[in-house]
């Protein structure tokens, strides 16, 4: 479990996003694209939950959880104030304690989570696959190459692709996985790359992220 950072600052927050923000415009302009390509989801699992109201007083309303019961939390002591996606990995049993909140689900990886889609799905829930584009033994993720057959047996419309590179200090490093998973993408026609996170975010969107996921960075 995440170690929570407490003692948060509605002003820290603000800074903190400022300077984020105007990293992700620089590598946007690098690349040619428009900063509205990108959209920055807060990764919140280091948010204590009655330390929520400074994200909304910092203007921050888009968070990703990573665990069901901290999602389940947070949106019954701020109802209708966040939008909610999951990004964690995500256990079949859970999927259907978290459907009734979610935007979006970033961790769709498993025969049994497509499964409980399949009973518990909404006609508002929409998916993200998590791809292994490392190809890491026991590492999340589908296969690229079990990726159209995967696809086409989720019962909720796939919008796109998510992946975590293996974990490294040096950004340079999560470029090949990030590339790859682009590519996977544009050859489906899938528009949406979650991609990206506090330490190889910039990265992620040369190689074409559309949402990356920022957590301790922003939180001060």
């Amino acid at each position: 479990m995440a170690e929570l950072i407490s003692g948060l600052s509605t002003e820290g927050i603000i800074a903190a996003r400022e300077a984020i923000e105007a990293e992700i415009s620089a590598a946007c302009q690098r690349v040619g694209r428009s900063r509205s390509e990108v959209e920055l989801v807060l990764a919140s699992k280091y948010v204590p939950i009655d330390e929520s109201g400074k994200l909304l007083d910092a203007g921050i309303t888009l968070v990703g959880e990573n665990r069901a019961q901290d999602l389940i939390a947070r949106a019954d002591a701020y109802p209708d104030r966040f939008t909610f996606d999951f990004i964690g990995a995500l256990q079949s049993r859970k999927v259907k304690l978290i459907v009734p909140y979610v935007r979006l689900i970033h961790s769709v990886a498993s025969d049994s989570v497509l499964a409980q889609l399949e009973k518990h799905g909404t006609p508002e829930t929409k998916a993200l696959v998590e791809v292994n584009t490392s190809g890491e033994d026991g590492k999340a993720g589908v296969a690229a190459d079990e990726l159209d057959d995967f696809i086409a047996r989720c019962p909720v419309p796939v919008l796109g692709l998510m992946t975590m590179p293996p974990l490294s200090a040096d950004p340079e490093l999560s470029r090949a996985s990030f590339a790859a998973l682009r590519e996977l993408a544009q050859e489906r026609g899938l528009e949406q790359l979650s991609m990206g996170t506090t330490q190889d975010f910039a990265v992620a969107i040369e190689e074409g992220a559309t949402i990356v996921r920022i957590g301790s960075r922003l939180l001060r």
